[in-house]
């Protein structure tokens, strides 16, 4: 039995403008990811890994081809249905955390789900399932700090305990390192491995060739287009000494 695909894209094409200005960011990229994969896809700048993202991440849709998110076509839904899709089924990661200043861990990580008109909880059930997503991501003691009393790496496990609160079907994080030194940058990958060891479905954008053979397979863009697909194994681990790091951070 195979397994259930969460992204399928048959021949996606990107274009900006019309007639003699219009320019093609995608020229046909088709790309299946499995329910359990952690993929990073990489590129050049003007390779179309950045249109490429919005569309996955429903932020935006493509000109033409058919994109299947968790097996419903969302090739050419409006906005309103997007905004549905992302919150029912996507979880986000940014490079600059994107944490409203001024609010705490806990009340940033509640966010989604006042949103998520699908599966409604009380007031108490969503305190209590942010509070576990915090407890994941090893910030319980912190989860009344705001963003300026945390570190960059701290700020990061927010957003991601924020992402996987509404329990999505595909996580899509940008740059999810960017911003951080080496060790607060391994302590977060350690934590992406541990949850892609629970089953979390991972799709990452980065330029680093270091954090990208990370993941199961890099697939390269290059113009437009699907370059190449490079496997780095299907069971990549992280070090006993970023496990060690992470557990102890």
């Amino acid at each position: 039995m195979s397994a259930h695909k969460i992204i399928e894209t048959k021949d996606i094409t990107k274009v900006y403008g019309m007639g003699d200005v219009s320019v093609a960011a995608l020229n046909g990229v088709s790309v299946d990811i499995l329910a359990g994969e952690f993929v990073a896809i990489m590129g050049p700048s003007g390779s179309g890994k950045s249109t490429f993202m919005h569309i996955l991440g429903c932020l935006s849709h493509p000109t033409n081809g058919t994109y299947i998110l968790d097996g419903e076509d969302v090739s050419h839904m409006d906005r309103a249905q997007l905004a549905s899709v992302r919150n029912r089924k996507l979880g986000f990661v940014f490079q600059a955390y994107n944490l409203l200043a001024r609010t705490t861990a806990l009340q940033n990580v509640l966010l989604p789900m006042l949103y998520n008109r699908t599966e409604p909880k009380t007031l108490n059930e969503q305190t209590e399932k942010a509070r576990a997503m915090l407890e994941l991501v090893g910030l319980g003691d912190r989860i009344n700090h705001q963003p300026h009393e945390l570190s960059g790496g701290q700020q990061q496990r927010v957003a991601i305990a924020r992402s996987l609160v509404n329990d999505p079907v595909l996580v899509i994080a940008d740059e999810p390192t960017g911003n951080l030194d080496s060790r607060s940058g391994e302590e977060i990958m350690a934590l992406l491995h541990k949850l892609h060891s629970q089953g979390v479905t991972i799709v990452m954008v980065t330029h680093d060739q270091k954090i990208s053979a990370h993941t199961q397979r890099t697939i390269h863009l290059l113009d437009g287009l699907v370059d190449t697909v490079v496997h780095n194994g299907t069971s990549k681990l992280i070090s006993t000494h970023m496990e060690a790091q992470y557990e102890t951070n």
